[in-house]
């Protein structure tokens, strides 16, 4: 009788790359991680971000929400699961992006803003100096914390390739969003933030033949430091760059693009699409949605986007209508869930 209430015992969590540890009954892979000083990547610990995704490559969880609310296709098809979200039903293994794989080691600054750009109405560029050089891969995120957000970190990409021991975001106030608001309003130059990273696998892979980017809002950021990168290293593959904004006014970034553009080794087409325009306005080129475009375009071999979910899914669904296979589609996912978010 009494067997019927046997207690949970513990299990072991390996993170391979990192080391193994055991995690109590009822704890998640992410807070039994944090709890061993593993430097985990999150924001919002309550499954809407996707920040903590891990790969479980053996053993079984529980998952306390689906995780196919936020992971995409492609992530769940590869046996992605959320740290935050799953609790360990037995022993197991898991491979954490960026953490586990030595491509970037992970590691904390203490830094200070020493530049505040204004891009648009709502989204500031930050330049923070740290006292080391700091080495990623363009297209990663790093964690943001300041003293002056109680609330914790953000995940922020960064907006440029690797520049000594100078790293530049893209912050867009999102509403409610702590973070977000306080960089816009409130951040000075001089003031004290915390760099955790580098952290994600959104990055250029080898190829060949033209390539697409896509971006929405803030996430033109890793977009525009790939773009950057792959012209210092002189890649000839042709670019289509399709960035979605809701006005004129919301484009940004227009001076780096052209330069990048004039230096491009190969062909390179920049097309801005704007979804609210007003009417009658002087604007010449595309309205609508990128997804108006992306069937007009052939011979596309891989696809990098950044942006909210809900552009990112009915491009994906676009480029896969198109004939992409979705082993050639790289996306890097953000929500406005006032952090909740990836950028909040």
């Amino acid at each position: 009788m009494f067997g019927l209430f046997k207690s949970a015992k513990p299990h072991t969590l390996t993170i391979e790359g990192v080391g193994e540890f055991t995690v109590n009954p009822k704890e998640t892979i992410l807070t039994a991680a944090l709890r061993q000083g593993v430097r985990f990547p999150y924001s919002c610990k309550v499954g809407g971000c996707a920040t903590c995704k891990c790969k479980l490559q053996d053993g079984q969880v529980k998952e306390l929400t689906s995780s196919a609310f936020i992971l995409s296709s492609e992530d769940l098809d590869n046996k992605y699961i959320l740290g935050c979200q799953s609790q360990l039903k037995s022993d197991v293994t898991v491979f954490v992006d960026g953490l586990s794989d030595g491509t970037s080691v992970a590691s904390v600054q203490e830094g200070e803003i020493t530049s505040i750009e204004k891009l648009t109405a709502d989204m500031v560029s930050v330049t923070v100096t740290l006292p080391e050089e700091t080495t990623y891969v363009p297209g990663q995120y790093a964690l943001f914390s300041t003293p002056a957000v109680s609330s914790g970190s953000r995940s922020y990409s960064f907006a440029t390739p690797p520049q000594g021991n100078q790293v530049r975001f893209f912050i867009r106030e999102v509403p409610g969003g702590e973070m977000s608001g306080w960089a816009n309003h409130q951040a000075v130059v001089g003031d004290k933030v915390t760099i955790d990273g580098p952290y994600g696998d959104f990055y250029l892979r080898q190829g060949s033949g033209e390539m697409l980017m896509i971006a929405g809002g803030s996430g033109i950021a890793p977009v525009l430091a790939i773009l950057e990168d792959a012209m210092n290293h002189k890649i000839d593959r042709d670019v289509t760059f399709l960035f979605g904004a809701r006005t004129e006014k919301d484009l940004c970034a227009l001076e780096d693009i052209s330069r990048i553009s004039r230096n491009w080794s190969g062909r390179f087409r920049f097309i801005p699409v704007l979804s609210e325009e007003p009417e009658g306005s002087s604007w010449e080129g595309r309205r609508g949605l990128v997804t108006d475009v992306i069937p007009e375009l052939t011979d596309i071999s891989q696809t990098y986007m950044c942006g909210p979910p809900p552009m990112l899914d009915a491009a994906e669904k676009c480029l896969r209508n198109s004939g992409m296979s979705e082993n050639g589609i790289y996306c890097d996912r953000f929500t406005d869930r006032s952090h909740t978010q990836k950028a909040g």
